[in-house]
């Protein structure tokens, strides 16, 4: 019984030490410019930005295009796709291809790949996603359409990763970033689809990473907490809070670190402070009530787009 306290002992200690190995890359990385800049150029000649037309899509694609590469922004608003083509055009001098398409159906991609023939895509950002409510409520409360959800937070990433991966394995080499939730960690009670469907993210970047990591391809889960978008309805920043440029150039600093980042070294020890609740305490009737009344009070004060 001793050597197995003992066993147990040290294999604790052990854990502890991977995360603070982790923990101190992510410090290294974040203070300093350890990724060259050439790096993510060297993956091919264009980005694939899905969601371009916001918040972390937009952000990704006016840094990328920063780094050299030549971007295709895909988003449902052409409107918008124009504008921020404009701009990265006119700012970085980068190549702007624009393609207009609504990823909460499930006919578009014929059409996606017509538009991406041809091009040595060495990036793909899966960033396109739908949160029915920013505000926690009961599952058959939810606003709007589940199945245009799943083709949306589901599909969508499964299908763009198709229609890149092979070609990225031809070249041996590429850069396939999906962007999950914090919320997706564990079962989140009150957000339930979407917290599912972000989970779904992470199992299958995970799974895919390790099939294709000895073939020179990078595919790694973000799972950051609250980012100030038009989606989360412009949430104040603060030191948790990010806005969603700040989130990307720091992000970007973390794609050599392994197959899962919260993007972000706040969102970092955010999600190690959660580690540490047990999970009977994030699933109880007295944490659900904390949501619905204090949370989304706090929610009220804080979002911006009223």
């Amino acid at each position: 019984m001793e050597q197995f306290f003992v066993s147990v002992g040290l294999l604790v200690c052990l854990v502890g030490l991977v995360k603070c190995i982790r923990f101190s890359q992510y410090l290294f990385l974040s203070f300093c410019k350890a990724l060259p800049r050439s790096f993510l150029r060297s993956m091919g000649q264009w980005a694939v930005i899905t969601g371009a037309g916001d918040g972390i899509g937009k952000a990704y694609s006016f840094e990328l295009a920063r780094h050299g590469l030549n971007v295709v922004l895909i988003s449902r608003t052409l409107e918008k796709l124009q504008a921020i083509a404009e701009e990265i055009e006119w700012t970085t001098g980068s190549r702007v291809k624009i393609v207009q398409a609504d990823f909460t159906r499930e006919d578009v991609y014929d059409h996606i790949k017509e538009k991406l023939k041809g091009l040595e895509i060495g990036i793909l950002v899966n960033n396109v996603g739908m949160l029915p409510s920013l505000f926690p409520s009961h599952f058959l409360s939810t606003p709007g359409e589940i199945q245009s959800l799943i083709h949306c937070n589901i599909t969508s990433v499964v299908k763009m990763t198709q229609l890149v991966l092979r070609h990225m394995e031809s070249r041996q080499r590429g850069l396939i970033l999906n962007i999950s939730s914090g919320i997706a960690l564990c079962p989140w009670p009150l957000y339930t689809l979407y917290s599912a469907s972000k989970a779904f993210v992470c199992t299958f970047s995970k799974a895919l990473h390790m099939e294709y990591r000895d073939k020179g391809i990078i595919i790694q889960v973000l799972t950051p907490y609250a980012i100030s978008t038009p989606m989360t309805k412009y949430l104040s920043t603060n030191m948790v809070t990010k806005t969603a440029d700040e989130f990307v150039k720091e992000s970007l600093k973390y794609v050599t670190i392994g197959a899962e980042t919260c993007g972000c070294l706040a969102h970092e020890i955010l999600a190690i402070i959660l580690s540490l609740i047990p999970s009977r305490v994030l699933h109880s009737s007295a944490f659900q009530r904390v949501l619905l009344t204090q949370y989304s009070d706090y929610l009220k004060r804080n979002i911006l787009d009223r």
